[in-house]
């Protein structure tokens, strides 16, 4: 009896310290753990709402890049966080297909993370050369279709959202092309413009300047509806692909067991910066749409994710790591 009696003193003040912590919080500097480099459209999307929100918490906040190990470095820093707020993940499309491409993980993408908020979404296009051959993205399914294996299709890395995106295009539109990985952006552009690739599938906002010079062409974007700085280029549903709807995303997370009313403050700020008129436009200017959502949304959004991404993986027989 005294045991128990001692496991509901325990378990009491376990509940009373995690409401302490959600009337005092924050009472130090919160810290945003982002899984790529400096400079990226992740980094800068954390760093343009993080400014804004250390204003309306009163504390600083700061950026903690950790790439490489496709996030799973910075997701197991904050699974193992204290729960209590001042450590943050920044969670992306990359998060939802880390659940698919590796065998393990040291964290569980579902269990170990309470999602917080959306940030921005993005566009993913399929470009090609400025004066090839295929003036739209139904031309080139009809090429790939009538010549099965010959169409080559640039993508960075193996397990990046371009390339499972380049294969939901192959299952989507049920053509046979090759998909040739390239180990970044630059690299695919080259080889676009050197015509060793006929078509790339690139997320928009680095080869928008591309476009501009018409040194490449988009050819069609893969989310629900056009592209704001492209208005002229069609979806790909438009375009005769209705399966190929595709787009990157990035939000925010804390460490599960994190209190509900803890959650529900950094969404009432984060809201408030995502929605912030000068926020919108700098990221507007980088191709993202910001925008925010409910805990649940985002929770819904990356099991979703995970589940669809997981099945692309499975579909294109890509090894786990």
């Amino acid at each position: 009896m005294r045991f128990f009696t001692r496991c509901a003193i325990a378990a009491g003040l376990a509940v009373l310290a995690l409401a302490s912590q959600a009337q005092t919080f924050p009472s130090k500097t919160v810290r945003i753990v982002v899984p790529f480099g400096a400079g990226g459209v992740a980094d800068i999307t954390a760093r343009t709402v993080a400014e804004k929100l250390s204003q309306s918490l009163g504390q600083a906040v700061v950026i903690d890049n950790k790439p490489g190990a496709g996030g799973v470095a910075a997701g197991d820093i904050v699974a193992k966080a204290d729960p209590d707020g001042h450590t943050l993940l920044l969670i992306s499309n990359g998060t939802a297909v880390s659940a698919g491409l590796f065998k393990s993980l040291p964290f569980d993408t579902q269990r170990d993370f309470a999602p917080i908020s959306t940030l921005a979404t993005f566009d993913i296009a399929v470009i090609t050369q400025a004066d090839s051959k295929f003036k739209s993205l139904g031309e080139l399914v009809a090429f790939a279709k009538a010549n099965p294996g010959k169409l080559n299709l640039g993508t960075v890395n193996i397990g990046s959202t371009q390339n499972l995106t380049g294969e939901l295009l192959k299952s989507a539109a049920g053509i046979d092309v090759q998909i040739v990985p390239f180990n970044g952006t630059p690299a695919v552009i080259t080889a676009l413009r050197g015509n060793q690739i006929d078509a790339a599938v690139e997320i928009l906002g680095p080869v928008i300047p591309h476009i501009g010079s018409k040194a490449v062409r988009a050819l069609a974007v893969t989310g629900a509806k056009r592209s704001a700085v492209l208005p002229d280029v069609p979806t790909a549903i438009e375009s005769g692909v209705p399966g190929l709807v595709a787009s990157s995303w990035n939000g925010l997370a804390a460490p599960a067991k994190t209190p509900a009313a803890v959650i529900a403050r950094l969404n009432k700020d984060i809201t408030a910066a995502v929605e912030a008129p000068d926020v919108k436009t700098k990221l507007r200017a980088l191709n993202m749409d910001a925008h925010a959502s409910t805990p649940e949304q985002t929770a819904e959004l990356l099991a979703s994710e995970t589940k669809r991404w997981g099945d692309v993986i499975v579909r294109a027989k890509i090894p786990t790591q």
